[in-house]
């Protein structure tokens, strides 16, 4: 069945489709439409699961980390404040190694206060223990969370997953998405196995994670590690299941044009759509660029990225948040992971989107410039934020108004 959906919907329906038993909820912006299309099923009787809104993000991620401990499939979503509401829990339920499916419709951080998204929120959960999916449309939405529950079910892996679409330009944006048969979903994502995640009145076994020392809390902690590392061959294996059974492939990276491509962006999100067709566009004018998105980004696929931009002369990363301080995230992280190649690619910073800021198609053409220009020096510049010259003057416009003194005509 083919139909249009906004990425919010698209979440529930992937959810639905994996036969979910138990949704505590609370509403934020731009995520609430996700809940009150499971909550209009639930009421249907169209899903058989249990749905309870609690009072705060902080409330909800407790409930349903104990839920999954006791062996049932859990669904919950958030946004932006929320999932920073939530933090203290998102590293205890991946502690507790409970596999369940939070998705995140990500919005900017106050303050100043914004509506429109960007991925600071989040990249703040990356080192919670959780793992990561981000979605480029609304059919990867569904997509992912369909297999994020079977990633985080699977037996070496057993910890909660993230799915993160972009808010407004995913969560609002109706996009044709296949909707898979419930009997398909069901090949592919059997029944949840709790295994020893279950609860029983007449069999009484503690779950509880004791107070631990450092010793013993570093074992657990890094069992944690070596468990997200084993999801990047789970991922792959699954991914390629997942191929089989509905016809998309699902690889941990993207790569779009990449084979002859002298120079790359590398970027996640919706707004890699944007770049993809800027890669059409470059390649028209005779140009060897391509794109590489990450879909898997906790576990980092750090030797598969390294593969793929091994020899190649220049390398456009666009973080789509910024670390204070430090620069983009992802930068960073491709850094550390192309460090030990003998011939890696120059990797030139760019800062972009943050606040929901649109990147044109021009400034794709001129990221690729200023590659080409850093690979001849040999020398990459200073990151760089994606902001114009009208844009500036509209600060400083808005500046002279706050101030008291008035637009200035040559601001």
């Amino acid at each position: 069945m083919r139909k249009l959906l906004t990425g919010n919907s698209a979440a529930a329906w992937g959810a639905r489709l994996s036969d979910v038993d138990y949704l505590p909820v609370f509403p934020i912006t731009p995520q609430t439409e996700i809940i009150e299309t499971l909550a209009e099923w639930v009421d249907k009787g169209e899903l058989n699961a249990r749905l309870t809104t609690l009072e705060s993000e902080h409330s909800m991620l407790t409930a349903a980390g104990a839920a999954a401990a006791t062996g049932v499939r859990v669904f919950t979503a958030t946004s932006s404040q929320g999932l920073l509401y939530a933090m203290e829990m998102l590293y205890n339920v991946a502690g507790w190694r409970v596999p369940l499916v939070l998705v995140n419709v990500s919005r900017g951080l106050s303050a100043p206060i914004t509506l429109e998204p960007d991925h600071n929120d989040i990249l703040a959960a990356r080192d919670s223990g959780f793992l990561q999916l981000h979605c480029a449309t609304c059919q990867e939405v569904l997509d992912s969370v369909v297999l994020a529950y079977r990633l985080a079910e699977d037996k070496r892996v057993r910890l909660p997953v993230l799915v993160n679409l972009d808010g407004f330009y995913l969560s609002f944006t109706r996009e044709p998405v296949e909707i898979p048969s419930q009997e398909q979903v069901r090949a592919f994502l059997p029944p949840f196995d709790p295994g020893s995640n279950r609860f029983r009145g007449g069999e009484p076994v503690s779950q509880a994670v004791a107070v631990l020392g450092g010793g013993p809390y570093s074992y657990f902690r890094y069992q944690a590690h070596l468990a997200a590392l084993e999801a990047v061959q789970a991922f792959d294996e699954l991914g390629e299941k997942f191929g089989e059974c509905f016809g998309r492939s699902f690889p941990a990276i993207e790569a779009y044009r990449c084979e002859d491509a002298e120079i790359l962006f590398v970027m996640i999100g919706s707004f890699a759509t944007k770049a993809r067709e800027a890669v059409d566009r470059l390649r028209d004018d005779g140009q060897k660029i391509g794109l590489l998105r990450p879909r898997l980004l906790r576990p980092f696929p750090a030797e598969e990225l390294a593969r793929l931009l091994s020899g190649k002369a220049g390398v456009a990363v666009v973080d789509q948040n910024l670390s204070n301080g430090l620069g983009g995230i992802l930068h960073a992280e491709l850094s550390a992971a192309l460090y030990h190649l003998p011939k890696r690619p120059l990797l030139v910073s760019f800062i972009g989107g943050l606040g929901g800021r649109d990147i044109t198609a021009g400034e794709f053409y001129a990221m690729v410039g200023q590659v080409r220009q850093a690979v001849a020096k040999g020398q990459p510049p200073p990151p760089r934020l994606l902001f114009t010259e009208q844009e500036l003057k509209g600060m400083r416009g808005l500046q002279n108004i706050a101030s008291g003194k008035g637009a200035s005509h040559d601001a």
